[in-house]
């Protein structure tokens, strides 16, 4: 699996971590347990750049047992937690790039080689995964049906492109 992380030895920790925080987060524990029997998001793609937290882990879960297929790459790497991205790699083999303290050519490479994921969706903490496709890769335009944006920084950029008319695809 295609996947940079720090130290994959970091795993059990990371998932000790993450079922911590799973017992902080029972409405997400609810949603969880009715996608995986239901699978309503399979033969879906997201790409997630978003702060790589116990949260994030549990919410990529989620999405991954709903069906989806789910790529994450660090929104912020100073706040990447580095066993929480190597348990989603070692216990959900989910595609993860992210390594706290990575420099700016790393955290770009990890942006693209999450979008080689070719989403159908697109989940963001400062637009920086809707502004590389906008601007670096309009070939997945094609695919991509929506996404969501969590930050004021992003919804900002995200209205100055809607505002010049070049966004592309609906964000929420």
């Amino acid at each position: 699996m295609n996947a940079d992380v720090k130290d994959p030895g970091l795993a059990k920790a990371g998932w000790d971590r993450i079922a911590w925080a799973d017992g902080e987060m029972p409405v997400l524990r609810t949603i969880r347990e009715r996608f995986t029997c239901e699978r309503p998001l399979a033969g879906t793609r997201i790409a997630a750049c978003l702060h790589v937290t116990t949260e994030t882990a549990n919410l990529m879960r989620t999405l991954h047992d709903g069906g989806a297929q789910v790529a994450l790459c660090a929104s912020n790497p100073l706040s990447t937690q580095d066993d929480v991205a190597a348990a989603l790699v070692s216990e959900w083999h989910l595609p993860v790039f992210a390594r706290r303290g990575e420099d700016r050519d790393t955290y770009y490479r990890h942006i693209n080689q999450t979008l080689d994921t070719n989403p159908n969706f697109t989940m963001d903490d400062g637009a920086d995964l809707v502004s590389t496709i906008h601007n670096s890769r309009p070939e997945l335009l094609r695919e991509v049906r929506g996404g969501s944006e969590e930050t004021t920084t992003g919804v900002i950029r995200l209205r100055s492109m809607a505002k010049a008319g070049v966004l592309k695809y609906p964000i929420v």
